[in-house]
């Protein structure tokens, strides 16, 4: 091999043996990049500065570093800035800063979570972090878990667990029941496992925004009649719109009483299950076969961290096993991509861990308590005769003016989220029940009472 192939290969990649030099100042220079949009973000707001910034495509014979710090910095300052106080539109806090490390580190090492021979210390973290995890909400010693790119892929591989177990994985007529106030998701997760729109039935919600019983047990009785088989019922621990919690445990009465697979979408309000914050409805939380727990929603965990957590790991065994005849296995652990939809996967884990870790219990209690506050004090200065309000027991509000006609809501919340823009407030522009509101998600631990006063003087005046 010559000494010229030999240097470009240390350029590629990671030297195994050395200093490393060159890596440690690009890692430097980018760090501070990426610190220096962070420090100046309140100037900027939350919005990218230039919507209009092009991309250049890989060249014939590739391009310096200097060339590309130039266009990482163009990319960077382009980009949304979930940091910004005014950042209050969705789910997506500021990161936390070890999940930020996490990531580093989880880049660097290039494990797979695929198999233990991959991945061995990461396997094992991941497998005792789900037993934590799963002990916290109240699952007993069989209990596990897997994580997942996302909430949307939580819930599908609980649903596909859900139906196997049910012995209904080829059958028509296996439908499954959410809330009408449920993730959009579902109806993706529904198309993916081959099944009709019609076999997710949605249940009428209350005028809190919970799933109502009654119309519940009517569903269930109407598919009885009709030769519908349901695997699933699927119970929402904090709605989109309003962060309401179905009735957990009317809901698990109910599939303990007919056999029926209780599922938790918990991507919003569950991690509240692990603190001993008192949330109104939130109990219960252990009867369910399974709960799908995003921290990356509320805790700043850097995206994505998604967990699938059930009260029996043989199930998701039973379910995705296929064996992996190209890994040496280790009889002590289950390679972690037989669990799970996912093969290959990041390590994930390592930012969840960190980031937990470092919080602690009375650290998370302190985010999530801080997010509850700033929501409880903007709907009380948020005025009631203007604005039509709805939330929950979470952080999440929605509202628009009272009275509004559907078609005067498009062109308000339109007109008054730019307005917003202006002035540095990124609000979402959700719809429901064929109107659109205006929804902000008080998760913002860089938001401060001061900056919600200057929201809600905006707002009463418009």
């Amino acid at each position: 091999m010559t000494k010229e192939l030999i240097n470009k290969k240390e350029i590629y990649f990671p030297s195994y043996s050395g200093s490393n030099d060159n890596l440690n100042s690009l890692l430097n220079k980018t760090s501070q990049i990426i610190c220096n949009w962070f420090s100046n973000s309140e100037k900027y707001g939350p919005l990218p500065i230039d919507e209009e910034f092009k991309f250049l495509m890989p060249s014939e014979n590739g391009n310096s570093t200097e060339d590309l710090f130039s266009e990482i910095e163009d990319l960077i300052s382009n980009s949304f800035n979930p940091v910004h106080p005014g950042s209050l539109a969705h789910l997506d806090p500021p990161p936390l800063i070890l999940s930020i490390l996490g990531d580093l580190i989880a880049a660097g090492l290039n494990n797979n979570l695929l198999a233990y021979e991959l991945s061995p210390s990461l396997t094992n973290l991941e497998e005792s972090l789900f037993k934590w995890f799963s002990k916290k909400i109240g699952f007993g010693d069989y209990s596990g878990g897997i994580a997942a790119s996302g909430g949307t892929l939580s819930n599908l591989n609980a649903l596909i667990a859900a139906r196997d177990h049910a012995g209904l994985s080829s059958d028509p007529d296996a439908v499954f029941l959410i809330s009408d106030e449920a993730h959009t998701s579902f109806l993706k997760c529904a198309k993916i496992m081959g099944l009709h729109e019609n076999n997710l039935i949605k249940v009428r919600t209350d005028n809190e925004g919970c799933m109502d019983l009654i119309c519940l047990k009517n569903k269930i009785s109407e598919c009885s009649k009709k030769n519908k088989k349901i695997f699933s019922i699927v119970a929402t621990l904090g709605t989109t719109i309003r962060g309401a919690i179905d009735p957990i445990k009317g809901i698990s009465e109910i599939c303990k009483n007919n056999n029926i697979w209780l599922h938790i979408d918990g991507s919003i309000g569950g991690i509240y299950s692990i603190t001993n914050i008192q949330i109104n409805g939130l109990n219960n939380i252990n009867y369910a076969d399974s709960i799908t727990i995003n921290p990356q929603k509320i805790l700043g965990i850097t995206k994505t961290s998604s967990l699938l957590l059930v009260s029996n790991i043989e199930t998701l065994k039973k379910t995705f096993s296929t064996g992996l005849p190209y890994i040496s296995s280790n009889n002590n652990f289950l390679d972690r991509g037989e669990l799970g939809i996912q093969g290959s996967r990041p390590a994930e884990v390592i930012k969840l861990w960190l980031g937990l870790r470092f919080l602690g219990i009375k650290g998370i209690e302190d985010i999530l308590k801080s997010s509850i506050d700033r929501k409880v004090f903007f709907e009380k200065n948020l005025s009631s005769e203007k604005y039509e309000i709805y939330t929950g027991p979470l952080h999440i509000i929605s509202f628009l003016p009272k009275g509004i006609s559907i078609k005067d809501s498009n062109s308000w919340t339109k007109l008054n989220r730019i307005k917003l823009l202006k002035n540095n407030f990124m609000l979402s522009r959700p719809e429901f029940n064929g109107k659109y509101f205006l929804r902000a998600v008080m998760g913002n631990y860089n938001t401060s009472e001061s900056h919600i006063r200057d929201l809600i003087k905006i707002l009463n005046s418009i």
